[in-house]
């Protein structure tokens, strides 16, 4: 079908990601799901995004690829919005046995369901389903071409608001600084830190050129099979408390993030001993994104959508090889040291910079197939991506409709396991989806996670109740 352009003003090239991301056979898609404390009224979600996203000049244009029978330059065409065609209410029944079970499947069926090429490449879909968190859902599908997950989790919530204040932007906990005591102390620990960078970003950087160039994970079980993006994915959700998590790390004087990934390898490893009893042979990766963004940019967001205004967008992300640890460990904390051991070396690296520098000097050197070789050669040789991402502190809404729980996701890489996080007041989210050819029990792997955050809070403080809940 041919694509109607309303509007010939104004095309905007494509970025070297957006057309990597949009290539055939690397369709990648960015799911969200949030949970709402009401029933969301169709109308005032349609009106909001009137005024809101649509504003946003990708969410308004046609991504024209250059691909197939009529090559011509990428570009970005602006086209005039109908938006009630982009949000899609479905007719459920009210009183269906599992809405917990339907969510998932409605959630895994609309991620692999064409999206139409001739709109832009959003879409929202309202659920009038009450499941165990939420009166109603909201599913939203997202062409990773719009940008990365972070810059569209910031857009998102630069439509929300503080439900304590309706005109207030959402609010996020700062990360702590540390004081230095004096002159000499801050500069001793300035060139020591200097000199850790170096040493880390060569380490690092040499290990991660390595992989790529002649190594691949041993394990045949749970890799996604070569050059397949659309397989047979399934989506599920796990909310627990965050203050569960904070506990754990404090009493190991780590990070959330420390004791998150501690938890997935710990689980992903009793999975694997107990399915295929290979976990101590096995060397395997997984690749955790950073956003190379300094700042979330929210209010320069609300403001761009508000009156038009400039600002920073697009895929601005770096990733990292992270070995995973499969050894059966009798302590389930040493997966969350060997975690932050692995983890400082990395943050305290420039390897997130130069990947991301890597795969735009393979474009412009090489050209898009090298680049889509070099795409798929990583992420096609590692077993799991994972990303963390920390959410408001305080309760927010929807154009009214008050936020129980958020969840994402990324769906289209190669591999066979992604895992999410997210945080949320004093709830977080994860979010697992995997290809069930590979991962077949998926929340049997899920309940392995879950269960040795259990451990942990069961040995840093006895006799405490654990509080896990399904979505």
């Amino acid at each position: 079908m041919a694509i109607e352009r309303q509007v010939t003003e104004g095309e905007e090239p494509v970025s070297p990601f957006a057309r990597l991301f949009s290539l055939p056979g690397l369709d990648v898609f960015n799911i969200l799901t949030i949970g709402f404390k009401t029933k969301t009224n169709p109308s005032i979600l349609v009106e909001g995004l009137k005024n809101t996203l649509i504003n946003h000049p990708r969410f308004s244009s046609i991504l024209v690829t250059g691909h197939g029978e009529h090559k011509e330059k990428a570009k970005w065409i602006p086209t005039k919005v109908i938006v009630e065609e982009h949000v899609i209410v479905p007719d459920i029944d009210p009183n269906i046995e599992n809405p917990n079970e339907f969510l998932e499947d409605y959630t895994s069926k609309m991620a692999l369901s064409p999206m139409d090429m001739s709109k832009p490449l959003w879409e929202f879909h309202l659920l009038k389903l009450k499941t165990s968190h939420a009166e109603s859902v909201v599913v939203a599908r997202f062409h990773h071409s719009l940008g990365d997950g972070m810059s569209l989790m910031s857009l998102l919530l630069a439509c929300t608001r503080k439900t304590c204040d309706p005109e207030a932007l959402p609010t996020f906990v700062a990360p702590k600084k540390n004081k230095a005591k004096n002159i000499c102390f801050a500069l001793v620990a300035w060139l020591w830190f200097i000199v850790r960078f170096m040493f880390h970003t060569c380490v690092e950087v040499i290990k991660s050129i390595v992989f790529i160039s002649c190594a691949r994970d041993t394990s045949a079980h749970i890799m996604g099979k070569p050059g397949a993006t659309l397989n047979n994915n399934k989506f599920i959700h796990q909310i627990i408390s965050l203050d569960d998590i904070k506990m754990v790390k404090n009493a190991m004087n780590m990070t959330i993030n420390d004791v998150l990934f501690g938890m997935v390898q710990a689980g992903l490893s009793r999975y694997l001993n107990q399915r295929y009893d290979l976990e101590d042979k096995l060397h395997l990766h997984g690749v955790v994104f950073f956003n190379l963004r300094p700042n979330r940019n929210i209010e320069e967001l609300a403001n761009m959508m508000a009156k038009g205004s400039k600002c920073r967008w697009g895929n601005s992300i770096g990733y990292v090889l992270i070995p995973l640890d499969m050894k059966s460990n009798d302590d389930v904390f040493e997966y969350v040291r060997q975690s932050k051991i692995v983890m400082d070396r990395k943050k305290h690296s420039l390897e997130p910079l130069f990947s991301h520098v890597l795969l735009k000097l393979t474009l412009e050197v090489f050209g898009f197939k090298a680049l889509k070789t070099l795409v798929k050669r990583i992420f096609g040789s590692t077993t799991m991506i994972f990303s963390n991402v920390v959410g408001p502190a305080e309760e927010i809404s929807f154009f009214g409709h008050k936020i129980s729980y958020v969840a994402s996701s990324t769906f289209g890489f190669p591999q066979g396991l992604i895992i999410g996080t997210q945080s949320y007041v004093d709830k977080l989210i994860i979010n697992i989806g995997v290809d069930v050819d590979v991962i077949p029990d998926p929340h049997h792997l899920r309940d392995l996670i879950i269960e040795a955050l259990h451990m942990m809070k069961s040995a840093v403080v006895p006799q405490t109740t654990f509080h896990a809940s399904e979505v």
